[in-house]
């Protein structure tokens, strides 16, 4: 017997994410994880905590003169982490 209507594994769980309201939740899992690859190493061992909060990025920084760095590159890292999640998760970075 032969399926007609068959789909893409990829395609159902995708819907299925949606359909539950679980791709946000998930895509701002995956950009908080991709920190620390986006950014390098050294950036991660300088970062004390980092969150979200209505699509915006807050990252607790313990280097001043990081910080000073990263706050003028913001637009970019805004746009490799979105880029890194295949999604637009993130409007904001707040650099603390």
């Amino acid at each position: 017997m032969k399926r007609r209507n068959a789909e893409n594994i990829t395609d159902v769980l995708h819907q299925y994410l949606r359909l539950n309201g679980l791709e946000g939740p998930l895509n701002e899992y995956r950009l908080l994880q991709a920190w620390e690859e986006v950014m390098g190493e050294m950036v991660a061992r300088y970062t004390a905590q980092k969150y979200l909060k209505n699509q915006t990025l807050y990252v607790h920084l313990t280097s001043a003169a990081l910080k000073a760095d990263l706050m003028m590159r913001r637009s970019e890292i805004v746009a490799a982490l979105n880029e890194k999640v295949g999604s637009i998760v993130v409007y904001d970075l707040v650099i603390r």
